[in-house]
């Protein structure tokens, strides 16, 4: 197996979390079904393609805090959420294969108190290594002021966060009838929430979170220059304070999941360093034998291309360690 290789962009679908959005009416809500998860054939695909560690996520969409049980007992499964049966899920996975798995647990957003306690418990109690936020939970879009108690307990535990694109709220269903949510508006989600979070210096006042971008950084190397360029005419009409970017940005890392190339870590490269880009994945949502052809691409230009080069092994594992402390 190839030395170290981290995955920060995978994702855990239990049975719970399918049969909570069947029985909620949502296992179309992003537009596609949800693939199959297994844990034995995610550790065949991470020993065939050199992966040593995946960090797991929940996979969209958000399901409701409340899920009852689909026994139809009027429990809400034995009095937990979902979003608790699955993190802890998760927990397993990273105790019964050490080095293997890592996990950034979900929260029962829109509820911010309920999430906070979740939050604790996943990071003192589950030993998380870190947090996974969707862009927006039911409208309630990352930046939001009622966020800022949430972040600032992240931010006393020095939290990672995974970001990930989630169904718009609302949206007009035009949208996904004519594009696919994955193939274009989940980069807009994912730039619009960051903006958001950016233009309330929300990273800048919480300067102990680390916040991975995933899909490349979205649009993100072209939104950064445009809010620069925007910014004094913004704060003039006082539609916004002042926002400080070397911060924002300095807690912004990237994963290269999906479409990576030489030319989108050169265009990520005007808004961030190297020691900030990350190796992701997206499994399962994309075939195992696609994912190995990509990663070993990936390996070759990072190898023959020589501005490049110097940031192979950093890409593919040591950035992952240092952030996540392995």
């Amino acid at each position: 197996m190839a030395q170290g290789v981290t995955d920060v962009h995978s994702h855990i679908i239990t049975p719970e979390f399918l049969s909570a959005l069947e029985g909620e009416g949502r296992l179309m809500d992003e537009g596609f079904p949800l693939p199959k998860y297994d844990a034995a054939a995610h550790l065949r695909w991470m020993d065939e393609a050199g992966v040593e560690t995946s960090v797991l996520t929940l996979a969209a969409p958000q399901p409701h805090p409340l899920t009852p049980s689909p026994k139809g007992e009027g429990e809400v499964y034995g009095g937990k959420s979902i979003i608790r049966i699955c993190n802890e899920a998760a927990a397993r996975l990273k105790r019964e294969h050490a080095r293997r798995f890592l996990f950034c647990a979900a929260l029962p957003l829109p509820d911010v108190d309920a999430a906070i306690r979740e939050a604790v418990y996943a990071l003192d109690t589950l030993k998380a290594d870190g947090i996974k936020l969707a862009t927006n939970v039911g409208g309630q879009y990352l930046g939001a002021p009622e966020l800022d108690t949430l972040f600032s307990v992240l931010n006393k535990r020095r939290a990672v966060i995974i970001l990930h694109p989630h169904r718009p709220e609302p949206v007009n269903p035009q949208v996904m009838q004519q594009t696919p949510l994955a193939m274009q508006e989940y980069l807009s989600e994912t730039t619009r929430a960051v903006a958001n979070m950016i233009s309330r210096n929300v990273l800048a006042r919480y300067n102990n979170i680390k916040v991975i971008v995933p899909h490349c950084g979205a649009y993100l190397p072209l939104a950064v220059p445009r809010m620069k360029s925007l910014t004094a005419v913004m704060q003039k009409n006082k539609m916004v304070g002042e926002i400080d970017y070397e911060a924002n940005l300095a807690a912004l890392y990237y994963d290269l999941a999906g479409a990576h190339s030489p030319e989108v870590i050169r265009m990520l490269l005007t808004i961030t360093t190297p020691d900030h880009l990350l190796y992701g994945s997206d499994y399962p949502y994309v075939a195992p034998q696609v994912l190995t052809q990509s990663l070993q691409r990936m390996k070759d230009y990072l190898t023959s291309e020589q501005d490049l080069a110097p940031y192979k092994e950093m890409i593919l594992w040591k950035n992952a360690e240092k952030l996540f402390n392995k």
